[in-house]
C-alpha cells in the first residue's frame, strides 16, 4: 500500500510535503520540476515554464547590475513550487497555510543554497524583478497589461525559450555559475 502522506521526486526522495527537510532538497529535483511546471496555470499562448521564468529573473537581475547573490535569489525564488506545486497569487492569498508552507520551503532552500541571512533589501530587489517578469510575461504570452504603467525590462523574455530538458540544463548551469561567483566574492 502506498503511503499517501509522502511524495516522491525525480531523484526518488520521498518526503512529507507539509514538513520540508533540508536534506530532502536537491537542486536537480528543483530544476527538473520547474522546467515542467507551466507559468500562469497554463493560461499563456504557449508553454512557458517556471524554470524559464526563474532563469529570466536571474538574467534580468544581472542586467540591472544586481549581485550574484541577488541573481541566485531570483533564480531560486519559486523553487518551493518544485515540491508543493504552483498556486496563483489570488488563491495563495486566501490560503494562508499554503503560503506558510511555501515560506518555510523558500527559507530552507535559500539557507541551503545561498545563506540564511537574506536581507529585506535583497528580497525587495527579487520581488521587483519578479513583478517585472510577471507583467511582461502576461503582455507577451497573453496580450494583457496587468498595470497601467509598464515596468522597464532589460532582457527579451522570448529569447532562448527551449525544451524542458534544455531549460533544466540551463537552470543547473546558471545555478552552478552563480554559486561559484558567490564563493569567489567571499
Amino acid at each position: 500500500m502506498v503511503d499517501k502522506n509522502f511524495i516522491s521526486t525525480i531523484s526518488h526522495i520521498r518526503f512529507d510535503p507539509t514538513k520540508p527537510c533540508r536534506q530532502d532538497i536537491v537542486i536537480e529535483d528543483i530544476a527538473h520540476a520547474l522546467s515542467l511546471i507551466s507559468r500562469a496555470n497554463g493560461h499563456f499562448t504557449q508553454f512557458f515554464s517556471v524554470a524559464r521564468h526563474s532563469i529570466n529573473c536571474a538574467l534580468e537581475a544581472k542586467e540591472r547590475g544586481h549581485s550574484a547573490r541577488v541573481q541566485l535569489l531570483c533564480l531560486l525564488h519559486d523553487a518551493a513550487e518544485a515540491y508543493i506545486g504552483d498556486m496563483t497569487r489570488p488563491l495563495k492569498m486566501k490560503i494562508p497555510y499554503f503560503s506558510e508552507i511555501e515560506r518555510e520551503y523558500q527559507k530552507i532552500i535559500f539557507a541551503k543554497f545561498i545563506a540564511d541571512d537574506i536581507t529585506d533589501a535583497e528580497k525587495q530587489l527579487t520581488r521587483n524583478v519578479d513583478d517585472t517578469m510577471l507583467y511582461h510575461e502576461f503582455l507577451t504570452f497573453n496580450g494583457e497589461k496587468l498595470l497601467a504603467e509598464e515596468p522597464e525590462i532589460h532582457i527579451d523574455i522570448k529569447k532562448d525559450i527551449k525544451s524542458p530538458e534544455e531549460t533544466k540544463a540551463q537552470f543547473l548551469s546558471l545555478f552552478n555559475e552563480l554559486q561559484k561567483e558567490i564563493k569567489e566574492e567571499n
